[in-house]
């Protein structure tokens, strides 16, 4: 959330419920606090807890930091003390939703159903841990731009894999030679594919005007 919400809207929302402070070796001086019992504007039935975690002193070399604001929404949270360093894991997570976009494809196909979606959506932490399976058995196929890597990551396995499917070969049978199709079998009853409406983004606050036409 954005650093700029005010203490001063939260005392007419709610109580705060804990404080603590906690020193890191890296960070110094940690206080959080935290609110329970909040929710977002038109949504009363969706409670959550609202977590501020500051800094009250700058390490040396370092740049000050602003104020980091969380929130939980779940069942059962965990300490407050941990809470907050399990947010810092979103960098390995961030890591590896590019790889799933950019690699692997993710968003890619045009899928008509939202089980479609769901289970192509499946498969991409089943393909992960095949490359990391992988990663001893393949060996590095880099451009020629490309260093070389004494670790390789998953994206570099994935490009190294060819030799390793085609020694494992495939299940699947051979392809059928060109030639005209068999068509749709006769009497065979045909169903329209659903159909579903388009999603359009709503028009942006700033517009450029119109170029007049002199």
């Amino acid at each position: 959330m954005e650093s700029s919400l005010s203490l001063t809207t939260l005392k007419a929302g709610g109580n705060q419920n804990k404080h603590s402070l906690s020193l890191e070796p890296k960070l110094g001086r940690i206080r959080l606090r935290k609110w329970d019992n909040l929710h977002f504007r038109g949504s009363p039935k969706h409670p959550m807890t609202l977590i501020l975690v500051e800094r009250l002193e700058a390490v040396t070399g370092q740049l000050k930091t602003q104020p980091l604001w969380l929130v939980w929404v779940g069942i059962q949270m965990p300490s407050l003390a941990e809470i907050w360093q399990l947010y810092l894991r979103r960098f390995a997570l961030e890591h590896w939703y590019r790889l799933a976009k950019q690699t692997l494809h993710w968003t890619v196909p045009k899928l008509s159903t939202p089980e479609q979606c769901q289970r192509w959506s499946d498969l991409m932490p089943l393909v992960t841990w095949q490359l990391w399976l992988a990663k001893d058995l393949v060996k590095e196929t880099r451009l020629p731009w490309q260093k070389s890597l004494s670790e390789l990551t998953p994206g570099r396995v994935a490009q190294s894999m060819l030799p390793l499917l085609i020694g494992i070969g495939t299940p699947t049978v051979a392809p059928k030679r060109r030639g005209n199709s068999d068509g749709w079998q006769p009497g065979k009853a045909r169903t329209k594919r659903c159909r579903y409406p388009v999603v359009k983004k709503g028009k942006g606050r700033l517009q450029k005007s119109p170029k007049s036409i002199s």
